[in-house]
């Protein structure tokens, strides 16, 4: 009898990883999951979104949230969780799988030739692969019928963006928490890890022993440029720096996300509008 019940109380890994979201991880995942869905408004009734998952952590912990949320929602919505194979290698490929079938997602996955094409490329072939991707997915998901889809990106991404633009590109930009596609019509981009932290996804995975694939880039297997944690790519030296300052601020990451929300924009002297610039001279009163 003791033995049925220890049988009964066994989760399986996909239970695990939930149990541990709706608890010892609520206030660090499920809340902020929560409150970026409500105060940016990225799931309405109706909507078919194709939640793509590239195999590393960030978003194989959103198609879990976003299963989760599915069940519970006061409204309907549908979810299609979305693998698109770039030409992962065959280990790659596998983990990926057996992750998904690890934590109860039901994946579809279709293959692409985007790493090929990239690697061969002359100049910019990282610039090149992210664009590929990105249309790919929009594509897979419009034929699927979905009028959304939602990528990983969290907290530490949209602040990253911020810092490595002032240093690296002479602008002060970052990731909204959803666009319009401009070359897509009637679909939508949506982040609904937004307010989440990558510490904190980083706990939950090593909490529930779960293993995912890092960079899976063919052109550097090194992953020495690779923007998911390689040793050489510029987001790599912000997060190094951020890091470095939150021993002095522990409060730096939230004061940068803040800050993007509170934007002064007439103590700027210069912005844009899409591609259109502006200075402060034109409303400025002599």
């Amino acid at each position: 009898m003791a033995e049925q019940e220890k049988k009964k109380r066994t989760l399986e890994p996909w239970q695990k990883a939930e149990r541990s979201i709706f608890s010892t991880y609520r206030s660090r995942l499920w809340t902020p999951f929560i409150n970026a869905i409500k105060q940016y408004e990225l799931i309405s009734p109706g909507d078919k979104i194709a939640v793509c998952i590239s195999g590393g952590k960030d978003s194989m912990l959103m198609a879990k949230l976003m299963q989760m949320l599915s069940r519970i929602s006061d409204f309907p919505f549908e979810l299609v969780y979305l693998v698109m194979d770039p030409g992962y290698n065959e280990i790659n490929r596998a983990k990926i799988e057996s992750n998904a079938a690890l934590l109860n997602i039901p994946i579809t996955i279709f293959e692409t030739n985007v790493f090929e094409v990239a690697n061969s490329a002359d100049r910019y072939p990282c610039y090149l692969c992210a664009r590929m991707r990105r249309g790919h997915l929009y594509k897979k998901a419009q034929d699927l019928g979905c009028n959304k889809i939602a990528l990983g990106h969290h907290l530490n991404d949209v602040i990253e963006t911020v810092v490595m633009g002032m240093f690296y590109s002479s602008q002060i930009q970052t990731m909204p928490p959803k666009l319009h596609s401009q070359n897509f019509s009637g679909m939508e981009l949506i982040r609904p890890m937004y307010c989440i932290k990558e510490a904190d996804i980083i706990a939950w995975k090593n909490y529930n022993d779960l293993e995912f694939i890092q960079c899976a880039c063919r052109f550097t297997e090194n992953c020495t440029m690779c923007d998911n944690g390689g040793g050489g790519s510029k987001r790599q030296e912000i997060k190094t720096l951020i890091k470095r300052l939150k021993k002095d601020n522990p409060l730096i990451e939230e004061s940068l996300f803040n800050s993007v929300h509170n934007v002064t924009l007439n103590s700027f002297p210069g912005y844009k509008i899409g591609k259109e610039k502006h200075s402060f001279l034109e409303e400025y009163q002599p």
